[in-house]
């Protein structure tokens, strides 16, 4: 499961990503008279529905949104309407990465890719605790690199 904290990282990512337009909404309403009749309701519907998002969505995200790690396979299942389940056989992972962003730092959070040679792309468990995501690199590095490459 991922780390709590996961909720206050996604909440701050929505108002940071809300957060811009409203102000510069606001800005620019408060500089142009003749546009201030729509831009400022524009800006309070849009925090309105930005503090709403951020108060609902990192804690319903946080509901579906699992990993496992066995000797096997990295399996990652993430959405809430449109459940994606994925598994990366360990014979098939390339490369694994730890990624801490500015906001992830401030959570002490991280996000651990696995990267194989599938069309689809890398797995990312965000979200980890960051000592729990260097442990979960170092891990994947050494079942990798005990495992058997695949013939096929």
């Amino acid at each position: 499961m991922l780390d709590e904290r996961a909720i206050g990282w996604w909440r701050a990512r929505w108002l940071l990503l809300t957060g811009a337009p409203v102000l510069a909404s606001a800005v620019l309403g408060a500089l142009i008279g003749p546009a201030r009749w729509w831009l400022w309701p524009a800006a309070g519907i849009l925090a309105a529905a930005g503090l709403g998002c951020a108060a609902f969505f990192p804690r319903w995200w946080f509901r579906f949104h699992r990993w496992e790690v066995t000797d096997d396979a990295v399996y990652v299942r993430t959405g809430a309407f449109r459940q994606e389940w994925r598994i990366a056989p360990m014979s098939r992972i390339q490369t694994v990465d730890t990624v801490r962003g500015p906001l992830e730092q401030v959570f002490r959070l991280a996000t651990v890719t696995v990267t194989t040679a599938s069309a689809k792309g890398a797995i990312r468990i965000r979200g980890l605790d960051h000592e729990l995501a260097a442990e979960l690199a170092g891990r994947l590095t050494r079942i990798t690199g005990a495992t058997p490459g695949d013939a096929t």
